[in-house]
């Protein structure tokens, strides 16, 4: 063998193996990408069963598998590798609403807020004197123990003309945002149609006051349809014959009966809007959301499993609402407590006994003369006995703690700090 062509074989030779080596460093880049292209994608599409255990992490409830999902913007779940913008394949846990107000353990109401109805657009939030809501309120009210919050809300003055009664998209954006603020803390949020003249009780009102009822939540329903079982919808707060002789002693037959078609058309609407709607929770009210028992035995509960009833009862009236009344209360008073034991036994005996579940959504007690100790005494002695009968109650915070009216305040929403620690405290140990 002559050397030329032997240095032509040790050539080619090294020319392979140089080809070899560079083919062996390409392929595990290769093989790197795809492993953090799936990432990627993984990240973009959490499996149902890990997003649902997600949400009924802490409970004894277990989700039953359904067809129906939900679309939530990343931002809501826990996952905060998830890029903004894209969204989330979800169950929405099919339980009797008996079930859910079980993991319903206390609320807060975001009083005197969305629900004012000076100023005009966005602006009217601030209206009442309150200022604009954060996520940091909604977390120190998360922080503070409470897993629900209510957000009373005027839609009326954001409405255009009929027959579409349009609602302002910003208003439906903002209304959004502070509800996203709460299921970013996995709290239960119910949303309700709140000082709303334009469902008037009556039969000469009954069928406009439908046409709007009806247009007004399918947009609401359409707007939250991707949204699983923390979000509640509330038909309507305290209807009721404003300004008559029948506005607050139960009402008459024709008030009540009008209350009832308007719950069934509510209901109605609900379920046959898409997405998760089908399978969302619903509150209802009897008329004037009473707690007065005359306004119950005309009272008719849609035939619906996920069906809960409102009732608001600050009680007794004459310590908790009524401005000359009583300002001092005491859980060794027989007398103080009577009223209070005949309300959650009512409502057992009434609702929740028979497998009808009840949120009591406003209740509190209202500041007099700096009657501290009582209103403390009062609250831990109020969810006590609501906890007892499984009646989950949510605080009426409007914000108000000076001057001469309904002052209600807890949280001090500028400071971030609970002007009354010690009714917070009340509440929670209420529930122990």
């Amino acid at each position: 063998m002559n050397v030329k062509r032997v240095w032509r074989i040790v050539f080619t030779a090294m020319l392979f193996t140089m080809l070899l080596f560079a083919c062996s460093k390409d392929e595990p880049a290769k093989v790197s990408n795809q492993t953090d292209m799936k990432s990627e994608s993984q990240v973009t599409q959490i499996p149902t069963k890990e997003a649902q255990e997600s949400k009924t992490e802490g409970t004894n409830q277990e989700s039953k598998p359904t067809d129906i999902v939900t679309q939530q913007p990343v931002g809501q779940m826990k996952d905060d590798t998830a890029k903004e913008g894209e969204t989330i394949k979800k169950e929405i846990c099919d339980i009797s609403s008996i079930d859910l107000v079980k993991e319903i353990k206390i609320g807060w109401n975001l009083g005197n807020t969305m629900d004012a109805t000076g100023g005009s657009g966005i602006s009217s939030e601030t209206s009442w004197g309150n200022p604009v809501t954060t996520k940091e309120m909604i977390d120190a009210v998360k922080a503070a123990g409470f897993n629900t919050i209510r957000i009373p809300t005027t839609w009326a003055k954001h409405l255009g003309t009929a027959p579409d009664y349009k609602i302002d998209e910003a208003w439906l954006n903002r209304v959004q945002q502070i509800i996203d603020y709460a299921m970013e803390n996995d709290m239960f949020v119910i949303v309700n149609a709140h000082h709303e003249d334009w469902y008037f009780p009556s039969y000469d009102n009954f069928d406009k006051a439908k046409e709007e009822l009806t247009a007004v939540w399918s947009q609401i329903a359409e707007k939250f349809k991707d949204y699983d079982e923390h979000l509640i919808f509330e038909g309507m707060n305290e209807p009721r014959m404003i300004g008559t002789n029948f506005e607050w002693n139960g009402g008459n037959e024709e008030g009540r009966d009008v209350v009832n078609k308007l719950n069934a058309a509510f209901v109605d609407t609900i379920r046959k809007a898409g997405g998760n709607n089908p399978l969302r929770h619903l509150m209802v009210p009897p008329y004037a959301a009473s707690s007065d028992t005359r306004t119950w035995s005309q009272f008719v509960v849609p035939k619906d499993d996920k069906i809960i009833v409102s009732i608001h009862a600050y009680t007794p009236y004459n310590f908790a609402l009524n401005a000359g009344g009583n300002t001092e209360w005491s859980a060794d008073n027989a007398n103080d407590t009577r009223e209070i034991d005949s309300l959650m036994n009512n409502i057992y005996n009434n609702f929740v006994s028979k497998g009808i579940p009840v949120i009591i959504g406003e209740f509190g007690a209202r500041d007099k003369n700096n009657n501290l100790a009582s209103r403390t005494a009062w609250a831990q002695y109020y969810i006590k006995k609501g906890a007892e009968k499984g009646i989950p109650c949510i605080w009426w915070d409007n914000g108000a703690f000076t001057g001469t009216g309904e002052n209600f305040g807890l949280l001090d929403r500028r400071s971030l700090t609970w002007k009354f620690p010690d009714i917070v405290s009340a509440l929670m140990k209420g529930l122990q």
